[in-house]
């Protein structure tokens, strides 16, 4: 009797469990009955069809064609714009009496910026004095000839020849007066050695050769270097590949080490017709305004110009894919319909990446959630 109890039991048992097996499949079977599958795949098309929970995660978005210059970023240096730079040139040789400015100083037009005893500045007011004196004698001279010859005891050419000795005096008094205006002599003031060198513009002292006491005999070496920074260039090495790309009037982003997280901007003034020799570069300047002075000549920068592109395709980053060795984008082909397409990329911009080959005007591709799909 127990064993037959224990082999009915045992009996139950299996039909218990295959029952309950049966109604496990039973229930699976109702579900996937119920929930089609997430997405399909056939001869390369996928479909995600009505009901896939796909299509709450897939976004999608017809790419975007247009025209955005593309930034190339080039190693330069600040440089003091020449076109307001000016060298202090000594009128005329001489000795430093006194220097009233230093190496850096700020400095308006017109300012002394040094006096200097010369002794061909003294000869200059010399010789001023002296064709003044001549050509009075001249004057006086040509009023005589000119009364005696009106009383009839004075020859035609003795007239003449007092015209032409004053003529003579004038021409050589104003010639003596334009000499002492171009040394930066002063009119009508008795003569002296002391010479004043003023400043030809307004800007900072960049550069100072000079001393006092020191004898200057040299007049076309620069004492000093003055040097309006309102507005500086930064010039950039660009090579002899890319010179073609660059054009005057193209935008320019400049960063300093100085001024980390800034940007500044300035226009494409000057690409230089002549490569550097050494280098095979090529020096493209752009301005820049200054008026902080917080650019100052010699910096290092990096430069960011905007080479001007045709209208390219534009997709987001997210909807690039990795598929073996190459990029792909999932482009719908019908509603909730896709296909895998490679896609050949331009320049790397930020956000958004050019697409050179694969996709045109008018494609629809998902933007998000395309990963769920890259089997």
């Amino acid at each position: 009797m127990l064993h037959l109890l224990k082999t009915h039991g045992r009996r139950l048992s299996v039909a218990i469990a295959v029952a309950l097996n049966l109604a496990a499949c039973s229930h699976g079977a109702n579900e996937s009955a119920e929930q089609p599958p997430a997405f399909t795949v056939e001869n390369g098309v996928i479909k995600v069809p009505d009901g896939s929970p796909l299509r709450k995660e897939l976004v999608v978005q017809p790419v975007e064609v247009r025209r955005a210059p593309h930034a190339m970023v080039f190693p330069a240096n600040v440089e003091a714009d020449p076109a307001h730079t000016a060298n202090v040139l000594p009128p005329l040789t001489g000795k430093v009496m006194a220097l009233r400015v230093g190496l850096g100083d700020h400095v308006l037009k017109g300012q002394l910026l040094a006096v200097m005893d010369s002794g061909d500045y003294a000869q200059a007011y010399a010789d001023v004095a002296k064709a003044r004196d001549a050509l009075d004698l001249a004057k006086k001279a040509l009023d005589r000839a000119r009364v005696v010859k009106a009383a009839g005891g004075n020859a035609t050419k003795d007239l003449e020849a007092a015209q032409s000795g004053y003529n003579q005096a004038l021409a050589e008094f104003n010639r003596a007066q334009t000499r002492l205006t171009a040394v930066s002599g002063a009119q009508d003031v008795a003569g002296q050695r002391l010479m004043q060198v003023v400043a030809p513009t307004s800007g900072y002292i960049t550069a100072l050769s000079v001393s006092p006491g020191a004898y200057v005999n040299d007049a076309t070496a620069a004492m000093m270097t003055v040097a309006n920074l309102d507005s500086v260039w930064i010039t950039a090495n660009v090579p002899e590949s890319d010179v073609g790309l660059i054009a005057k009037g193209e935008n320019v982003d400049a960063v300093l080490a100085a001024y980390p997280g800034q940007v500044f901007h300035g226009t494409v003034a000057f690409v230089n017709p002549v490569l550097q020799a050494d280098t095979r570069r090529d020096l493209v300047r752009a301005v820049f305004a200054n008026a902080d002075t917080r650019l100052k000549p010699n910096m290092y920068a990096n430069v960011s110009i905007d080479v001007p592109q045709p209208a390219q395709v534009f997709v987001p980053e997210s909807a690039l894919l990795m598929n073996n060795d190459s990029t792909t984008v999932f482009v719908e082909v019908s509603p909730w319909t896709f296909q895998r397409r490679t896609v050949d990329l331009s320049y790397d911009e930020s956000g958004d990446t050019r697409v050179l080959k694969g996709l045109s005007a008018g494609d629809r591709v998902i933007v998000r959630g395309g990963v769920l799909l890259n089997d």
